[in-house]
């Protein structure tokens, strides 16, 4: 892929981002979705790639726009794979809350795993203990060898879950072992990518979550040098047949990293809309100025950049939300 790539795609981020935010607390949470969704496929007609939709919000017949298959970008440039998550956390943003983000994750034709649309079990750690973890090990085995990696002490260590009743379990055998807990909502992607980045002070990522966040966030974590391990976890047969029309015959065997994002290059990129671990959310300066906080990142160069910029909505009247 073209390193100019990157930079690209940050730009479909930053106007899904700026879109999205515009609908933050006013309860309407498929607006703010439809919005970002809308800015995000038109930013994508100027971005030179030949890509094609692996990971979207849905079905051909369930979604006007950023499907299954859809084929986006000029025609142009590199044939690629693209995962987008319009809009992470979309209750959030209904509700006013923290950590919504617009995702993107690309990388080069047939190397994304084409996640359905269902539960995978999951666990995250950063650099220092990649290649270390197992998803089959207990938790409290997990911790222990985090802790060891990290020169952290067991009560130091941060484990991330979202709060969840289906977690309670886990949560206690956490806390049981002497490590700090802290919950979030809605919003995995993020929660996972935390565990990457130092200055968020959380250490491992654990629980399950939606498969399609789960192969995003892996495009982010492969470029931090961190590392993942999952598993789908199918409810019924139904979600089986549709492993298995994905290629995932056995199920219940983990998903490493290299499973979930194949090949040694991935980009990912995200723009806050809400303010959360990771990124600032969209700030409305006034004057039609507006503030993104934003950070793209590529596997194959490790190169990570948080980008802050300035949009003036005049020139972008695509991306304001019309007057009542």
């Amino acid at each position: 892929m073209d390193r100019e790539l990157a930079l690209e795609i940050v730009r479909v981020t930053e106007a899904a981002g700026i879109a999205s935010a515009q609908w933050l607390g006013r309860g309407e949470k498929n607006e703010a979705d439809d919005a970002a969704t809308t800015a995000m496929r038109t930013m994508f007609d100027s971005v030179s790639c030949k890509g094609t939709v692996v990971i979207g919000e849905g079905e051909k017949d369930q979604a006007p726009m950023l499907y299954i298959g859809e084929e986006v970008g000029s025609g142009e440039g590199p044939e690629v794979d693209i995962a987008v998550d319009p809009l992470e956390g979309t209750n959030i943003v209904a509700g006013g809350r923290a950590n919504a983000m617009a995702v993107i994750a690309v990388a080069d034709r047939g190397t994304l795993l084409h996640a359905p649309d269902m539960y995978m079990e999951k666990i995250v750690v950063g650099p220092k203990a990649a290649g270390l973890i197992r998803i089959d090990d207990p938790i409290e085995k997990t911790i222990e060898i985090t802790a060891k990696m990290t020169n952290k002490r067991v009560r130091d260590l941060t484990v991330i879950i979202q709060d969840r009743e289906r977690h309670q379990p886990l949560i206690d055998r956490v806390r049981a072992k002497g490590a700090r807990v802290k919950l979030f909502g809605d919003g995995d992607v993020g929660a996972s990518i935390a565990t990457a980045l130092p200055q968020t002070g959380i250490d491992l990522f654990v629980g399950t979550g939606g498969a399609p966040e789960g192969v995003i966030s892996a495009a982010a974590i492969k470029a931090l040098g961190g590392d993942m391990q999952a598993r789908l976890a199918p409810k019924d047969d139904e979600e089986l047949q549709r492993c298995r029309e994905m290629g995932i015959e056995d199920t219940d065997e983990p998903l490493e990293l290299r499973d979930l994002v194949k090949g040694d290059d991935a980009i990912f990129a995200a723009t806050g809309v809400s303010s959360g671990e990771l990124l600032e959310g969209v700030r409305f300066l006034g004057g039609d100025w507006t503030e993104t906080d934003s950070i793209v990142m590529r596997a194959k160069t490790r190169t990570v950049r948080f980008i802050k910029a300035h949009h003036h909505l005049e020139h972008k009247p695509h991306l304001i939300m019309e007057e009542e």
